[in-house]
């Protein structure tokens, strides 16, 4: 078994402030010093003489030169807008009323929090007399238009996918579901990086546990930077150090919806164009959107092929070295006859000749992977089709072995899930080792294991075999064959709150 996360869900105790000191425009610019790109301009408000002047503090390439200029600078130096002021506070309280156009305003007193709304793309203007500064959001616009999904192809679906920016991520969720019982709770992560997180649910249907353990698990990361899946995955799920994925990933929002009416909690990560989807069980990650999509027959035949992939890849090269070794009397008399005929000449044994082809096959995808596109392809199909059929004819490898390996390999890739996929792939090669070694006995130690294993972890707070586990006699039925959506009208029940019906 995987060693549990340790973290416990306690809330950090309270920390010192970063920066001491009062909030003014001189220890903010200490605060940044050795940055070029802070810029400061002194202001009269209301081109008044004798007024106190304020400073503008904001970071050059976060913030919309436009939008400061029009919302900001030209209101508040705009004749007669601030003549009521008769003193600082005033002018701050007239400035927070709306004498400035910024669309959101905030009131700091910390450097702490006035650094905070830097980094993020904030206007500061600092009044040094009273200690404060009120922060308007000025923030670029410049991101990464919406665009097509690039892994997850959509059939039926939606066209849209998320993007690197979390507040156009969280809209287009919003456009899906459009109901105030989705809720949005923000947190910041990482030290250094300042990383914005979001969990969505929907109040209700998610049970409330697994929306504040997901919480409490957020809260308390404290490492320097967010920036890659694994920076969050590693420190919230149950078992870190387990190879199977305890997220669902996703990058349609269509998707991350649905899993959220399902009941589940959804995460969203400022900087990744990718949704997470908690709790995770064994049989959503077989389960692809385009499912609702379609006739509920046509749904279950390829669900059912998907699991029946999953075998194939995980059990067939361990099947084939264990009868081809050890269980010869298993095969029918022509099929023996004729694999004996093509390894006659082959001078390596059935075990060597299946992990030899599984790391090729291993390579060739790397390959294809880092190289660019049209390298990519090239190098596979040189792979695939050249030295494949190059080594077959040298009588270095069987042809059987290259059939087995390729139909493991391409039931492999039928797997909705990369991240389960992988994990099919290392636990293949320790079952083709344990065929080797025991034959149809180290086969099936070895798949019992693997089921062993499985049926012992957890996903905030539910089985990750749920619904085989724990559930009615129907819970296979409804994992392997969809129901007609208008008989489908109650949410899985190890996911759903106190709503639990879909429909009437």
């Amino acid at each position: 078994m995987s060693e549990k996360n340790s973290f416990e869900g306690a809330p950090h105790p309270e920390r010192k402030p970063k920066y001491p000191g009062a909030l003014t425009a001189g220890n903010l610019a200490r605060v940044f010093s050795g940055c070029a790109d802070l810029e400061q301009r002194r202001v009269q408000p209301g081109l008044m003489y004798g007024a106190e002047a304020v400073t503008l503090l904001w970071l050059d390439g976060l913030v919309d030169g436009a939008a400061l200029s029009e919302d900001v600078l030209r209101p508040l130096t705009e004749t007669g807008r601030t003549l009521g002021a008769s003193g600082p506070a005033a002018l701050m309280e007239l400035c927070e009323l709306g004498a400035v156009y910024g669309c959101t305003v905030r009131r700091r007193s910390s450097l702490d929090e006035a650094a905070g709304d830097l980094v993020k793309g904030c206007c500061l203007i600092c009044f040094d007399a009273l200690g404060e500064a009120l922060s308007f959001e000025a923030r670029t616009t410049l991101s990464r238009a919406v665009s097509e999904p690039a892994v997850e192809k959509a059939i039926k679906g939606g066209k849209d996918a998320f993007v690197e920016t979390l507040r156009t991520n969280t809209s287009l969720v919003r456009r899906k579901l459009r109901t105030p019982e989705l809720k949005l709770e923000q947190f910041t992560v990482g030290r250094l990086s300042g990383t914005a997180v979001a969990l969505l649910y929907i109040e209700g249907v998610a049970k409330p546990e697994a929306a504040e353990l997901a919480a409490r698990r957020i809260s308390g990361i404290d490492i320097d930077a967010l920036l890659a899946a694994g920076d969050l995955e590693e420190y919230i799920v149950d078992s870190p150090r387990s190879p199977l994925p305890q997220l669902l990933h996703t990058e349609r929002p269509d998707t991350f919806a649905i899993h959220l009416l399902d009941g589940r909690v959804g995460i969203l990560v400022d900087g990744l164009p990718v949704g997470f989807l908690l709790p995770a069980d064994l049989a959503a990650f077989m389960r692809v959107p385009e499912d609702s999509a379609m006739h509920f027959a046509v749904a279950s035949m390829l669900t059912l092929l998907r699991w029946a992939a999953l075998a194939i890849s995980l059990l067939l090269p361990a099947a084939f070295v264990a009868i081809s070794m050890y269980h010869q009397e298993m095969l029918p008399v022509k099929l023996l006859l004729s694999m004996t005929a093509a390894k006659q000449y082959v001078p390596f044994g059935a075990a060597a000749e299946v992990i030899a082809m599984l790391l090729a096959f291993e390579l060739l995808q790397e390959a294809g992977l880092r190289l660019p596109d049209p390298v990519g392809q090239t190098a596979s199909i040189i792979g695939a089709l050249i030295v494949g059929q190059s080594a077959v004819e040298a009588k270095v490898v069987s042809p059987i072995a290259v059939i087995v390996v390729a139909l493991a390999g391409i039931a492999g890739y039928t797997m909705p899930s990369q991240d389960l996929g992988g994990a099919l792939r290392l636990a293949r090669l320790g079952l083709v080792a344990l065929g080797a070694l025991l034959g149809l006995y180290g086969v099936t130690a070895g798949l019992a294991l693997i089921i062993w294993y499985t049926a012992g972890l957890e996903s905030f707070g539910q089985a990750y075999t749920a619904p085989f586990t724990g559930s009615g006699g129907g819970a296979l039925r409804r994992v392997l064959l969809k129901r007609p959506n208008r008989a489908n009208k109650f949410r899985p029940a190890h996911l759903a709150g106190w709503n639990a019906r879909r429909q009437k």
